[in-house]
């Protein structure tokens, strides 16, 4: 049987999480990451293991059906691939920044001005846009220091917490894109490859679901059920069980990870007493 062929990065954060999501999948990999190639004991598929910057190249000649790459890397390639998937890990922002004692007053701050960059095509396209005419200095890690040692006047690079800006003495003015992890398609897949890839997609999208959300129960007072309910949609809606205590509810449902604190602090005030949080392992639409 024919497989498909998925390539990711051979080391580093995102190739852990990438083997993460795959493994969660239930697919099992025969070979390590230290190999070139890994195979599935249980599921049609191969990992190629490459450089981040190589993958979208690979994916687009078909030597790999698809890809798992950060945003920011596909980007500044210019290739043009489908994404198949945002698998909201590896998860950070491409912004310019300043010294911070720059008087910054806006984009125009940086007409004329010289910016080090590992990302030179996203922001030729920035400027371009806006009309601004500044130097791009291209340089390989480590250009969170040019401004310091007089390489340039600003930088313009990936931003996570911010520390690092902070500690060489920059501050964040603008934002250019947000940049996650995703998986690329290859024009050049074969339709009986296709078949796969779906299965795949199906598994990749229940184990995402799972991330995304919590299973959650709780005890309610009857007369505040709507109320809760309300707030509480779960997967069509909530599962509401009678207590043996007289006006209370036990109520089962699913929160969103990003809703959550927001959601229990309603809840709270609704009278919802005995909340548990559980983890989701899979979650099936």
């Amino acid at each position: 049987m024919e497989k498909l062929k998925i390539a990711i990065q051979k080391s580093g954060r995102l190739s852990e999480k990438s083997l993460d999501i795959i493994t969660e999948a239930g697919i099992n990999l025969i070979n390590g990451s230290r190999k070139l190639i890994s195979q599935s004991s249980n599921f049609p598929l191969e990992i190629l293991y490459l450089r981040d910057d190589d993958i979208p190249q690979y994916v687009a000649d078909g030597v790999a059906d698809a890809g798992i790459v950060g945003e920011n890397v596909f980007m500044e390639t210019g290739i043009e691939l489908e994404i198949l998937e945002r698998l909201g890990f590896s998860r950070c922002r491409l912004s310019l920044a300043v010294p911070k004692s720059g008087n910054y007053s806006g984009p125009d701050y940086f007409s004329g001005k010289k910016i080090a960059t590992s990302y030179p095509n996203i922001l030729k396209t920035y400027l371009q846009k806006r009309g601004i005419k500044a130097e791009i200095h291209v340089i390989n890690g480590s250009v969170e220091i040019a401004t310091g040692i007089g390489l340039a006047d600003a930088i313009f690079d990936i931003v996570s917490s911010g520390s690092t800006l902070i500690s060489n003495g920059l501050k964040e003015v603008e934002k250019i894109m947000d940049s996650e992890a995703v998986l690329l398609a290859s024009p050049l897949m074969e339709k009986n490859k296709t078949v796969i890839m779906t299965d795949l997609l199906f598994r990749l999208r229940t184990v995402l679901a799972a991330r995304n959300n919590k299973y959650i129960l709780l005890n309610a007072p009857d007369d505040k059920l709507e109320q809760i309910i309300s707030i509480l949609p779960g997967m069509k809606s909530p599962t509401v069980l009678p207590l043996a205590l007289k006006g209370w509810s036990s109520v089962h449902s699913v929160v969103n990870e990003n809703d959550f604190w927001q959601v229990i602090g309603k809840l709270r005030e609704y009278g919802a007493e005995g909340i548990l949080v559980i983890p989701i392992e899979k979650m099936i639409f």
